[in-house]
C-alpha cells in the first residue's frame, strides 16, 4: 500500500468512542509521526471531508472525524442490510432451481456482485463476489442501468466504451437504449450469451422502502439447461424471491 495512504489511515484509526477530538501534538505523540508529515496528511483528509478542524482557541486546534465518513458508512450499511435481507431468500431460490443465484448492485458506473449462492451442478457459470462488470453486459447490470434516473443513465451511457465480450454483446448506444426500454416495459432483464457464450442470465429488481431499485437478483447458467419452459419457471420463482427481499426491505408495492 502507498506509504502516504498507510499513514493517513493510521491517523484516522486513532479516533474512538472515548477519543473523538485529537490535536496535532497528540497525534505526533501517539504515532511518532513527524508533525510536518502529520499536518500535511491532516490537511488532505480535511479537504476530502474525512476530518473536520475544530478551533477551540488560537492555541487549541483539534480534529474530528468528518461527515464524508458518515456518508461512506451509510453506503456500507445499506449494502450489508441488502445482503442480510437477501441471503436466506437466495439460498431458498438456489435450492429450488439448482442454478447459481447472485446479487448485484450499481457502484459508480459499474455493477458489482455482492453476494452469491452456488448450485451443485457440475457445469455452471463462474461468478465471484466482488466481480465488476460494465452496465451494458449481463442481465443484472442492464437491469440496474435501466432503473437509474434518466439524467444519470444518459450521463453513464455517454461515457461508455463498448467492448465486445462475445458476438451477442451490445456494442452501441442505440441498441442499448432499445434494450433498456424493453427491460423497463417487461420488468426484468435477460442476457443470452452476452458475457460468456452459451449462457443465460435472468434478473429481477430489488426495491427498498421508497421503491428505488437497490439491487438485482440474478440467476445464471448454461443455455442447455434453460429451455423456454424452464426459463419461464425460473423467471417466476426469481420474481417471487426478489419481491420477498423487497418486502423485507420495507417495499409495499408489487414491483411492477
Amino acid at each position: 500500500m502507498n506509504q502516504s495512504v498507510t499513514k493517513a489511515l493510521k491517523l484516522l484509526c486513532l479516533f474512538s468512542e472515548i477519543k473523538r477530538e485529537i490535536s496535532l501534538q497528540e497525534m505526533h505523540e501517539m504515532t511518532g509521526m513527524p508533525k510536518a508529515t502529520a499536518y500535511r496528511l491532516l490537511t488532505s483528509l480535511e479537504e476530502g471531508g474525512l476530518l473536520r478542524k475544530m478551533k477551540h482557541s488560537e492555541h487549541d486546534i483539534r480534529y474530528r472525524l468528518g461527515i464524508r465518513l458518515l456518508e461512506l458508512g451509510n453506503l456500507v450499511s445499506e449494502d450489508l442490510e441488502l445482503r442480510r435481507a437477501a441471503f436466506d431468500h437466495m439460498k431458498a431460490l438456489c435450492k429450488e432451481i439448482n442454478e447459481v443465484v447472485h446479487l448485484s448492485i450499481c457502484e459508480g458506473e459499474e455493477a458489482i456482485y455482492i453476494e452469491k449462492v452456488e448450485s451443485n451442478q457440475a457445469v455452471r457459470l463462474y461468478t465471484r463476489v466482488g466481480k465488476r462488470l460494465p452496465l451494458y453486459v449481463g442481465s443484472g447490470p442492464k437491469l440496474l442501468l435501466a432503473n437509474l434516473p434518466k439524467m444519470r443513465q444518459k450521463e453513464v451511457i455517454s461515457r461508455m466504451t463498448f467492448e465486445e465480450f462475445t458476438p451477442q454483446t451490445i456494442t452501441n448506444e442505440q441498441a442499448l437504449y432499445q434494450e433498456l426500454d424493453t427491460i423497463k416495459e417487461q420488468g426484468f432483464a435477460v442476457s443470452l450469451g452476452e458475457q460468456d457464450p452459451d449462457t443465460v442470465g435472468l434478473s429481477y429488481p430489488i426495491r427498498d422502502y421508497s421503491g428505488e431499485v437497490v439491487g438485482a437478483l440474478g440467476v445464471t447458467g448454461p443455455s442447455m439447461r434453460f429451455s423456454e419452459e424452464r426459463k419461464g419457471e425460473i423467471l417466476e420463482k426469481t420474481k417471487k424471491a426478489a419481491q420477498a427481499i423487497s418486502n423485507d426491505l420495507g417495499f409495499r408495492g408489487n414491483g411492477e
